[in-house]
């Protein structure tokens, strides 16, 4: 073990214990005690050979001697009570008191001692205290006055007249002192070393924290200035983080988030208190060779730097939070589909609650009329408009199951496209001569629009005839007596355009966007006139999709709807065909409780 570290063993064992466990107070309180203790302990060693050289000490040199316990009792003082700027204070009277002794008795302000009054706020420096410093200066300032008034009215005793013209003891009063400045000096650059070392390992520390934090640290300025960001900023954005300084952060947030990430910061420098925004980043993504720009959902938290000031710098960090808006999104989705589910069913019940219970009823009351024919006295032309009812009442109850059956069948995937070239011109002729009679009985004038050379369609021809029956039928049954209804075909490219226009009721705005929705209807159920599921278009709008086709409807209450289909001319189904995207899609519950009612219906008709 070497000197030094027994001295600094010693001097820590004295040491106060607030000050044990802090590097820098630890340092100062032991750059305090050191000297003096050593200065004392040096100055007491060689006492003896002193008087061995001198002989017997005069009173002044007596008193010299025996101020020298004076700095034992400092370091005594600071050990036991652990006040720093105490010690200094008084160590600086002490001192004082030591150099108005010696200069009072050699000559005043013209003493070799008086040079020493120039180390007492020096000294006084060390206590980082400017208080401390102040008095010491006072103190010296004090001493000097003192001793040149003193000595300007004679009041000092006369000095030894060898004594105070001796050269040799002024140059010692000087070397001394500036021997005792260095070490004050020396003592003051090593704490000052000591508490560099002590900021640089502090800066280390949090620069290790900021550099492994996967959060973003951040300082803005007062105008959202990135003035400072931590190095994970380039891991979430992909960017160096000498891109973000400035305006580079602002320059990625959302356009329309722009405005809330400015307040959040504004906020926070002029309320003194927390923020919390959520906002959009773009993210640099690396794809092949090439810099793909996305957005990522990010939560900042700012708060002042500087409280005191009316607007201070701003500290924020920033976390990723994309995966908890992902997450929050399905939810919202979810809750969606499970609202609109419920509304379906809704929709279902209202739906299949007339339109199964009026042809079986039908179905039911003239059986029974039929099968009491002879209470009745029923004739054959009455049982046979009895027989023709049941069979209109059936044929319409079995064409509410067969759509049902259908849209379940393309909601599962299930739905089978048998394609084959055929001429779509005389198959749609056939599809309005077959509903001529109906729009007559209406009083729609029907008007037919097709090119004599249509080219060949490959395709479903039974699907085919069901898109335009749908079509057809729905428009001459929304079209008031003295309509009009127009069936027209074209061929645009490589597809064939369909157009099926009416001079009808029309449909609203708001029930457009849900038009192809299983069970949907334009208007409230007990407001509709007309029969029918809302099947009709949902069972076109999937399959136009399972021919990869386009179905567009164009409509204005009050003037008419127009609805357009384009098929592509050749068209080739997939071997394993895919539930199709432009396919409305049921839920699942709901698409499970169509099939089992739908069987059932079938059943009992």
């Amino acid at each position: 073990m070497s000197v030094l570290s027994l001295i600094r063993d010693c001097l820590d064992a004295l040491l106060h214990p607030s000050a044990r466990y802090d590097v820098l107070t630890r340092a100062r309180h032991r750059a305090f005690m050191a000297p003096r203790l050593l200065g004392s302990l040096a100055a007491f060693a060689a006492f003896p050979a002193y008087l061995a050289m001198r002989g017997a000490p005069s009173a002044i040199e007596a008193a010299a001697f025996a101020w020298l316990i004076a700095p034992i009792l400092l370091s005594w003082f600071l050990s036991r009570t652990g006040r720093y700027d105490g010690a200094h204070l008084l160590s600086s009277l002490a001192l004082a008191g030591l150099v108005m002794t010696i200069a009072a008795t050699t000559g005043g302000i013209a003493s070799f001692a008086a040079v020493w009054l120039v180390v007492i706020p020096i000294e006084a420096a060390l206590s980082a205290s400017r208080r401390v410093v102040a008095l010491a200066f006072a103190l010296a300032m004090i001493c000097a006055a003192l001793l040149t008034v003193l000595g300007f009215y004679h009041v000092l005793p006369a000095a030894d007249p060898g004594v105070a013209a001796n050269g040799m003891l002024a140059g010692f009063g000087v070397v001394s002192a500036t021997f005792y400045a260095a070490g004050l000096a020396f003592g003051a650059e090593s704490l000052a070393r000591t508490s560099v070392a002590l900021l640089y390992v502090e800066e280390e520390r949090y620069r290790l924290l900021a550099h492994n934090m996967s959060d973003v640290l951040s300082r803005h300025s007062r105008n959202g200035a990135v003035c400072f960001i931590s190095p994970a900023a380039e891991i979430m954005l992909g960017a160096s983080a000498s891109r973000l300084l400035g305006h580079g952060l602002f320059d990625r947030v959302h356009v329309a988030d722009r405005p809330a990430y400015l307040t959040a910061l504004s906020d926070a420098a002029r309320g003194g208190e927390s923020r919390s925004v959520e906002f959009r980043l773009r993210r640099d993504t690396p794809r092949g060779q090439t810099v793909a720009a996305e957005f990522i959902w990010a939560e900042m938290r700012c708060r002042p730097l500087d409280q005191t000031q009316g607007e201070a710098e701003v500290v924020a960090v920033i976390r990723d939070v994309t995966d908890r808006k992902v997450q929050e999104q399905a939810l919202e989705l979810a809750r969606t589909a499970a609202e609109q589910a419920d509304a379906s069913k809704t929709r279902f019940l209202a739906t299949m609650s007339h339109e199964l219970r009026t042809p079986l009823n039908a179905i039911i009351g003239f059986s029974e009329m039929i099968t009491q024919e002879d209470v009745l006295g029923l004739d054959a032309a009455r049982r046979k408009e009895y027989a023709q009812l049941i069979n209109d009442s059936g044929q319409h109850l079995l064409s509410v199951v067969n759509g049902i059956l259908d849209m379940s069948k393309m909601e599962s995937g299930n739905f089978e496209i048998s394609a084959e070239p055929f001429a779509p011109r005389p198959a749609l002729l056939n599809c309005c001569n077959l509903l001529a009679l109906k729009a007559r009985e209406n009083g729609v004038d029907l008007v037919t629009r097709v090119p004599d050379e249509l080219p060949v369609l490959n395709g479903d021809p039974r699907a085919f005839k069901q898109i335009l029956l749908n079509l057809v039928s729905n428009a001459i049954k929304f079209t008031e007596r003295g309509g009009k209804v127009t069936v027209s075909a074209a061929v645009e490219g490589s597809r064939l355009l369909l157009r099926v226009s009416d001079t009808g009721v029309g449909i609203a705005a708001d029930d457009l966007k849900r038009i192809g929705d299983p069970f949907f209807q334009a208007g409230k159920t007990y407001q509709r006139r007309h029969e029918g599921t809302g099947l009709g278009l949902s069972i076109v709008k999937g399959l136009v999709g399972l021919h990869h086709g386009e179905l567009n409807v164009e409509s204005k209450v009050g003037e008419g709807t127009t609805v357009s289909v384009a098929l592509p001319l050749a068209f080739t189904p997939q071997a394993e065909a895919e539930p199709s995207s432009n396919v409305s899609t049921l839920k699942p519950a709901l698409r499970s409780g169509l099939q089992e009612q739908a069987h059932q219906v079938k059943k009992s008709a």
